[in-house]
């Protein structure tokens, strides 16, 4: 067990630059927020919660609602997809699987917005599901369109389905069989050995699952913003409150939108520890099996093919509305499928291709802050293990929990004016608030996974190299550095692709000279070239996915196997 150190010119710059940062912009932010919505500028007052909760004008109560119970459908539905599908290809063996596995995995790499649209072009109004069904039936193709809740759920079942899936697979593959062995030679049945031996087991998983779907559904923009229509949801009912002006009313939208996220995340991770399950046994684990014989045999491959079918149904129609030529089938309605193809989408994409550009240069230089910030952090959790290192962890992480849209007006709220946190610089409406948005969003991801890295370490490593004379710097350099480096890089990975295509934040910070992607993709499709925006889409996840490439190729396996 790592002692903790006394204080040294690296430890007290590593806990000083940390500080720095979190206090800053993390929790001044939020105590800002706080402090508006509670009018302290006017003295003290609740009048502002008064409003929110007010029965006589109950919109911000109906948004609230509508927000929780679309969350707890996203949860239902992405656990029926997600779920199923772990425990058939962790069971099973079978010729394909494995692309099925990838297949299924499909929705992480389409950000929040592109995926939408995906799904705007696949089963709106004017999609390819709902035409198909109407000059198949006769009806109104409007008829056969999501939208509403329905559209919401759908969205968000498909594109978080991921977490079950990736959660479970997970535990399956690593659960002792030995366990459902003795179950089974004391004479219980499938369904019990599922209910009282596997299903505790895959509690963790489930509940971490959950946690996150949950809270990305609530702090969900861009499904709502495209499919709900005449449903007010929270995250969207902020948006409009920042707009209109009204900033304390926001300020209450952003602590309460913050508080339910934050209850329900709490109520699990209570609930789970007093469940908890642990395994004390040989440590024998799972084995594929082949398919059983008939029917269910080809059952079985057939359903894990089709359901794989499905999840890249959105990113086939991406594709082929980007070569669609514009205004020959989008604005049709008597035509099912597109006829006339080219790639005039791509140019005039690449020929506006600032907003590309400016993402990725945003996304750069917020990852490198992202990695100097997290292994200082990482450093001092786990092998300094400083005290308040609880304090330091939980401020770390409250960025993660926060939605996208309450940590733009923490920042917009915070930074309105010049304080010593921007050096005196008023920093809205300037470049800097929107990579600022991008860093706090994604510090959690590389500061937890430098933290993992650290504790991996063992202590000896580096009490040999400084038995043998190297110092600080060299011991880092030539000890530690090599053995955090796949975890680091993975980490930093995430947080970059995390931040090429982030919109939530980006709908109420960016400015004109430094257009992300999103916002590019977002106008073109107000603007109605559909096909342009489709093509800014391709494009990205072409991006994404070159990243992810290049980087098994430089670093290895070992790095893409962090992400």
């Amino acid at each position: 067990m790592r002692r903790r150190s006394s204080w040294s010119p690296t430890l007290v710059v590593a806990t000083g630059a940390v500080g720095f940062v979190l206090s800053g912009y993390v929790l001044y932010p939020s105590l800002a927020v706080l402090w508006q919505s509670l009018g302290a500028a006017e003295g003290w007052t609740l009048s502002h919660y008064g409003r929110f909760f007010s029965f006589a004008s109950p919109a911000n109560l109906v948004a609230t609602q509508n927000s929780i119970f679309v969350s707890c459908l996203s949860v239902v539905l992405a656990a029926l997809i997600g779920v199923p599908m772990a425990f058939l290809l962790s069971t099973f063996e079978f010729r394909g699987r494995k692309a099925c596995s990838a297949l299924v995995s499909m929705p992480i790499v389409l950000p929040p917005l592109v995926g939408v649209l995906a799904f705007v072009f696949l089963l709106g109004e004017s999609g390819l599901v709902p035409r198909g069904l109407s000059n198949l039936t006769g009806a109104n193709s409007a008829s056969w369109a999501l939208n509403g809740i329905a559209g919401v759920v759908a969205v968000h079942g498909y594109s978080f389905s991921v977490f079950f899936f990736t959660f479970v697979s997970s535990a399956l593959e690593n659960r002792d069989t030995s366990l459902v062995e003795a179950a089974a030679s004391l004479g219980a049945g499938k369904w019990l050995r599922l209910r009282r031996v596997t299903l505790p087991l895959l509690t963790p998983a489930l509940v971490g699952a959950a946690i996150i779907v949950f809270m990305t559904s609530m702090a969900s923009f861009s499904a709502p913003l495209l499919f709900a229509g005449e449903l007010r949801v929270l995250s969207i009912q902020l948006y409009s409150t920042r707009l209109s002006g009204d900033l304390r009313l926001a300020a209450v939208q952003s602590v309460v939108l913050s508080g339910v996220s934050l209850a329900f995340l709490f109520a699990l991770r209570h609930w789970n520890n007093r469940r908890r399950v642990t395994m004390a046994t040989k440590g024998i684990r799972a084995r594929r099996r082949r398919l059983p014989k008939g029917v269910t045999g080809w059952l079985i491959p057939g359903a894990a093919f089709a359901i794989s079918a499905i999840m890249v149904l959105p990113h086939l129609t991406l594709v082929l509305l980007s070569f669609v030529k514009q205004g020959t089938w989008t604005f049709r309605s008597d035509a099912w499928f597109p006829e006339e193809f080219t790639v005039e989408n791509y140019r005039m994409a690449l020929s506006l291709a600032r907003p590309l550009a400016n993402s990725i240069q945003m996304a750069f230089f917020a990852t490198l802050g992202n990695v100097v910030v997290g292994v200082f952090t990482g450093w001092l959790l786990a092998v300094k293990r400083i005290r308040f290192g609880n304090a330091v962890d939980a401020l770390v992480m409250l960025p993660w929990a926060l939605p996208g849209t309450v940590v733009a007006v923490n920042l917009l709220t915070a930074f309105n004016t010049g304080n010593v946190f921007s050096f005196g610089q008023a920093l809205a409406g300037s470049v800097w608030l929107l990579p600022l948005a991008y860093f706090v969003r994604n510090l959690p991801v590389v500061a937890r996974s430098a933290q993992s890295a650290f504790a991996q370490i063992d202590p000896s490593l580096e009490e040999a190299a400084r038995s043998l004379g190297a110092d600080w710097w060299l011991r880092f350099r030539r000890v530690t550095l090599p053995l955090i480096a796949p975890g680091v890089l993975g980490g930093a990975m995430l947080a970059f692709v995390t931040a090429l295509g982030e919109f939530v934040a980006s709908v109420l910070l960016w400015v004109p000279s430094n257009q992300p992607i999103s916002m590019a993709i977002f106008g073109e499709y107000r603007e109605y070239r559909l096909e342009v925006a489709a093509a800014y889409g391709v494009l990205l996840v072409a991006f994404i996915g070159l990243v992810f490439f290049f980087s098994r190729v430089a670093f290895g396996s070992r790095v893409a196997s962090e992400v």
